[in-house]
């Protein structure tokens, strides 16, 4: 399905997406959806990254500062 968009743009971006997709000989909408689409990938990498740093580590037995083997002799158990 296709959705049509209005946006407002300055003067000048006008001008800057037109020498863009006559430089690319392309329409002015693919260069706004492939411009959306790599940053739409930038954010997706970077939130990838982030949950990957935040299971770092997770795969040595460390709870914090703490190994399981130590939690568990702290509780006895």
């Amino acid at each position: 399905m296709t959705i049509r968009k209005n946006f407002l743009l300055d003067d000048e971006i006008v001008e800057h997406l037109k020498e863009i997709a006559s430089r690319e000989n392309i329409t002015q909408t693919q260069v706004v959806k492939d411009l959306i689409e790599e940053r739409y990938q930038e954010i997706s990498i970077d939130e990838k990254l982030e949950a990957l740093n935040a299971f770092a580590g997770s795969g040595t037995g460390l709870y914090g500062d703490l190994t399981i083997q130590e939690i568990k002799a702290n509780m006895n158990v």
